[in-house]
């Protein structure tokens, strides 16, 4: 739950797992006034889809409840060329359960200093799919209203994708974390990639 910025109540915030979401109800404002940009992108205020760590998800419908991670995303694309393509992948088990795993195993990686090359790997191509998801080169959604775009490149997801690949390509892990124990290891002396 979070305070809504305009009657300071609390609100849902549907761009998370809520079914109920869409652009016309006054939930779905309070959400979009309070940082979402568009339908479908969720407020910072949000936090974690599994721990329920200041979100706006409902109690029971988190992914450990049986909730769908994904699916309040990516049924709420709302622009770009792969818009249809998310939209089927809303709510699939094998959409969730790898975005899940691949949040946990890059964020194993990232906090441990190992395997950070296919971190970044994994972590460019979880980014750069949620940018497209959010296309933030469109001046105007879907339905012809304007998308509230305010830099038609550079936004977090690209941010967050090149500290991934400068964190791999200076071997932060060697230096704070176990990348050097790890790097000791025959595979990964063996096979250069899983460093």
């Amino acid at each position: 739950m979070f305070r809504g910025p305009l009657t300071g109540e609390a609100a849902a915030c549907p761009a998370i797992g809520s079914q109920r979401g869409s652009p016309g109800d006054e939930t779905w404002a309070r959400c979009a006034a309070s940082g979402s940009r568009r339908p479908g992108r969720r407020p910072s205020h949000c936090g974690s889809p599994l721990l329920l760590w200041h979100t706006a998800t409902a109690s029971g419908r988190g992914w450990i409840d049986g909730g769908s991670p994904t699916e309040g995303f990516l049924a709420h694309v709302a622009v770009g060329p792969m818009e249809s393509t998310f939209h089927v992948w809303a709510g699939a088990a094998w959409a969730y359960w790898l975005f899940m795993l691949g949040l946990l195993g890059v964020g194993l990686a990232l906090t441990a200093g190992v395997a950070l090359r296919l971190a970044a790997l994994a972590g460019t191509l979880m980014m750069a799919l949620m940018w497209v998801a959010e296309w933030p080169p469109a001046q105007h959604l879907s339905d012809g209203s304007a998308s509230m775009s305010t830099n038609p490149f550079a936004d977090y997801h690209l941010v967050y994708a090149v500290m991934l690949i400068a964190l791999a390509a200076v071997s932060a892990g060697d230096m704070f974390g176990l990348g050097r124990l790890w790097a000791r290891l025959p595979v990964v002396r063996d096979h250069g990639w899983l460093r």
